[in-house]
């Protein structure tokens, strides 16, 4: 949509949030160089009132909503979408009328039972990202003994994508919150895992679709003095990069640690720059309401980002050349 058919309060509002993401330093996406990968909850993304305006009855998310998450995911190339609900009508206008032309979504189906009623999603920049052809849900092989596992409430969802000449994998999840904090470590002793004995091992093969894996979503890894789940997310050999560690990305006053993008260092060809971080929109948005009310129009999450290098360029010349590329100077000696 253009600008010019916003109401003046969104264009504000845009206003605002832009200048929070360019302070939290999201940077450009460029071509041959790089791509920007993001996971978000946003909460309860379902229905749709579809007016700019406020429903008089309902909380339900409106228009101005829906475009300032839109505006959010256009600093992403691909991000994983958390808490889509059995109704796709709000992710399928984000996704048709204020990310098009160039967006696209993929998703899985609800997971059921009385535990589920989620879908998890992707929605990429088709100019920047495409899928490999790799997608599944991941279901809990039986145990040595033969018996059944307990899955996942709410199934995690795995796609392959190509960015430039790279190729990853991303597995995103949203783990079992629970009565207690102590009702999360079953889910996540077992996702951690099954990524680290069925997909990472698969690596070692040539070829392997799963070679660069990115463990992304909502874990619900708090902490408390019994429980330290962001440790048991880790056990396995996940590793989160240092920029991510210990940031908030939940909105309220309390600081909550739920989201993280993951991966295993040892199995990943994949370069991360070392830039990453959280999109923090809480006050700079629907001013006029409580915290509490904005997030049932943006979310109660915070978007968490991370970059990585699609360029490749000084490799492959030093490959030529046959030096170091990761010398502090690898062309010095060849060009003296």
């Amino acid at each position: 949509m253009d600008y010019r058919d916003y109401p003046q309060t969104v264009v504000e509002d845009i206003v605002r949030l832009r200048r929070r993401l360019d302070s939290g330093n999201v940077p450009p996406r460029r071509t041959d160089h790089n791509f920007i990968l993001g996971t978000w909850n946003i909460r309860s993304l379902g229905g749709y009132h579809d007016e700019w305006g406020e429903n008089p009855g309902s909380p339900k998310r409106n228009l101005r909503g829906l475009a300032l998450i839109a505006e959010v995911i256009r600093r992403f190339d691909v991000v994983a979408i958390q808490e889509v609900r059995r109704e796709t009508s709000a992710l399928r206008l984000l996704t048709e009328r204020f990310l098009a032309p160039h967006w696209s979504v993929m998703m899985s189906d609800v997971t059921v039972g009385d535990k589920g009623k989620e879908r998890l999603a992707y929605l990429y920049d088709t100019r920047r990202v495409k899928p490999s052809g790799l997608a599944g849900e991941i279901v809990l092989p039986p145990t040595d003994d033969g018996d059944p596992q307990e899955q996942f409430d709410r199934t995690p969802y795995l796609v392959g994508f190509v960015a430039g000449e790279e190729r990853f994998a991303l597995l995103t999840a949203h783990i079992r919150y629970g009565k207690d904090i102590s009702d999360r470590v079953s889910e996540l002793r077992k996702l951690a895992h099954y990524t680290a004995r069925e997909i990472r091992d698969r690596s070692r093969y040539a070829n392997a679709e799963e070679a660069n894996l990115i463990v992304l979503g909502d874990f619900n890894t708090d902490r408390d003095a019994e429980n330290d789940l962001f440790e048991v997310f880790l056990e396995e050999g996940l590793w989160v990069p240092r920029e991510l560690r210990n940031i908030k990305t939940t909105t309220g006053q309390e600081a909550k640690h739920y989201d993280q993008i993951a991966w295993f260092r040892d199995a990943m060809t994949l370069n991360p720059t070392g830039r990453a971080g959280v999109v923090d929109f809480a006050g700079a948005v629907f001013q006029e309401l409580t915290l509490g009310q904005m997030t049932y129009r943006v979310s109660d999450h915070y978007p968490l980002w991370a970059e990585f290098s699609t360029d490749r360029s000084n490799e492959a010349i030093a490959s030529v050349l046959g030096v170091d590329p990761d010398s502090p100077d690898p062309f010095g000696d060849v060009l003296d």
